[in-house]
């Protein structure tokens, strides 16, 4: 088992790293948050999950053991396979994975793609036990303002976590969807 990998990334493709480690170098699937922040020649340190099927060997990594864990206990769920398992961590923030357990919100997985409702549901009950509960700073509903501004964002082409860290930052006496959604959208020109 390989657990964790320390190198310089060769090259970056999407959700896929091309990590140096010496003598060799090792494709790794990462999850597409973590990719868009290393850049070739980086030094990285990650931790790993190496995934063994009959026609596949295929090694996922993440930037921490939380990561790790919330892989790893995806997977566990019934027709979850680590590509979908690893599209989910590129979607949302373990927060928000863990806001969506805590509050029983199957719409917040909904908003990953390849996850429809009834399979958002199954993660939610098969997770309800095994994952701790969200911070109680986490814990906060978003309002309905909050929610269409998300979803004006995603619909836009920001992915859910870039979105929520969005409105997250959006000041608090900003009110109304619109100006709300100004607000938000200032937070992500670069």
């Amino acid at each position: 088992m390989i657990a964790r990998l320390r190198g310089r990334v060769e090259a970056i493709t999407g959700d896929r790293l091309v990590l140096d480690i010496g003598a060799i170098s090792l494709v790794v699937q990462v999850p597409v948050t973590l990719s868009v922040q290393l850049r070739p020649g980086q030094a990285v340190v990650l931790f790993t999950h190496l995934h063994v099927r009959e026609q596949e060997i295929a090694l996922f990594g993440f930037a921490n053991e939380e990561d790790l864990q919330l892989f790893q206990l995806l997977i566990t769920v019934d027709g979850i396979g680590p590509r979908l398992a690893l599209n989910i961590l590129s979607s949302l923030s373990a927060d928000s994975l863990r806001l969506a357990v805590t509050n029983d919100e199957p719409a917040l997985l909904t908003r990953v793609p390849g996850i429809g409702i009834k399979t958002a549901r199954k993660i939610l009950f098969h997770l309800k036990d095994r994952l701790a509960p969200a911070d109680r700073a986490v814990l906060a509903v978003p309002t309905a303002e909050d929610t269409t501004v998300i979803e004006a964002l995603t619909a836009l082409g920001y992915s859910v976590v870039e979105a929520q860290r969005a409105v997250q930052a959006v000041p608090g006496d900003i009110v109304g969807v619109e100006e709300r959604l100004r607000a938000a959208l200032a937070q992500l020109a670069p």
